[in-house]
């Protein structure tokens, strides 16, 4: 959670072999084992770009195999979703004994935690968005359920969402300047809403579990600035006992009370960023969300993301 989060510039790569490329997805992903049955006649060239730990990249390659091994994984202790867009050719997504073939206009979320696979048989342009899995409001085992699983950008939500990425995509640019942060945090927000109706999370859902999971995320969501905000008001809101609230809870392998904090964490985080909201106190950001206790956010907050608010602040 150190990474620089201010706006960049974006950094075009050429790589003229498959041994440059390689370095050069290491060096913007994850590490990661790249072949290629021609490397003599491999092209590649990145483009990217990254606004509060979002990266961006749109990339261009000829035909090849990526990788990452068990062995990358364990040399690495980055933990990062991936989305990514197919723009042009085809591709195999193989991740947790699933495989999606993903064409022009499809979605798939990949876990940089767990070995997998990416097949391209020939020229292609795809965009990939990664980011850190704090950053969406959806617990990380829920999200691995959709893990090399092809979301059509034709129909449903997809149809609304794989626009705006593949605006972002051709203009990469945008995400070097103060609007950067927010066009990175709608694009993830985009993303989220995607993965609840794939999910069946949402009111959609024919699962009335999940669904009613959802609902009391979306409330705690809507609700962090309450200080009365707790197990017991959540257990109420939806007519459930506090025991069967924490049995819900406890499936994600989280605690209610962590749940909420982390939330109200990742909004004052988000607000220090903002620079609409560069001259509001960090106590005030902290009572906007919660926190009565300005010390106890501050030490809070610098366990989460290893700075005080102001020092996250002046850093960024």
């Amino acid at each position: 959670m150190h990474a620089s989060v201010g706006a960049e510039s974006v950094s075009t790569l050429v790589a003229r072999s498959i041994s440059d490329f390689r370095a050069a997805v290491s060096e913007s992903f994850v590490p990661l084992q790249v072949s290629s049955h021609g490397p003599d006649h491999f092209r590649g060239v990145l483009r990217a770009a990254s606004a509060d730990e979002v990266h961006l990249t749109d990339l261009r390659a000829t035909a090849h195999v990526v990788e990452r091994t068990p062995e990358l994984i364990a040399r690495d202790d980055r933990s990062y979703f991936k989305v990514s867009l197919m723009l042009a050719g085809t591709g195999m997504l193989i991740q947790d004994d699933r495989e999606a073939v993903l064409r022009p206009g499809d979605l798939a979320v990949y876990d940089t935690d767990r070995p997998y696979s990416l097949v391209f048989d020939d020229d292609f342009r795809t965009m990939v968005v990664m980011f850190p899995k704090h950053l969406i409001s959806l617990p990380p085992n829920v999200v691995g359920e959709l893990t090399a699983v092809r979301i059509s950008g034709q129909e449903g939500l997809g149809s609304m969402v794989v626009p705006y990425l593949t605006q972002l995509a051709g203009n990469l640019d945008q995400l070097a300047g103060t609007t950067g942060v927010r066009l990175a945090h709608s694009a993830l927000d985009l993303v989220s809403t995607v993965f609840t109706r794939e999910l069946g999370l949402d009111e959609a859902s024919a699962d009335p579990h999940r669904a009613l999971t959802q609902r009391i995320r979306a409330y705690i969501d809507r609700n962090l600035a309450s200080t009365d905000l707790g197990p017991a008001t959540i257990a109420s809101a939806h007519f459930i006992s506090t025991r069967h609230l924490h049995g819900l809870f406890q499936e994600q392998g989280v605690t209610v009370s962590t749940w909420i904090r982390t939330r109200r964490l990742e909004q004052c985080r988000r607000d220090l960023l903002d620079p609409m909201l560069a001259d509001r106190p960090v106590a005030a950001i902290a009572a906007r969300w919660g926190f009565v206790d300005a010390a106890h956010f501050s030490r809070a907050f610098k366990t989460a993301f290893g700075a005080s608010p102001s020092e996250y602040r002046a850093a960024h």
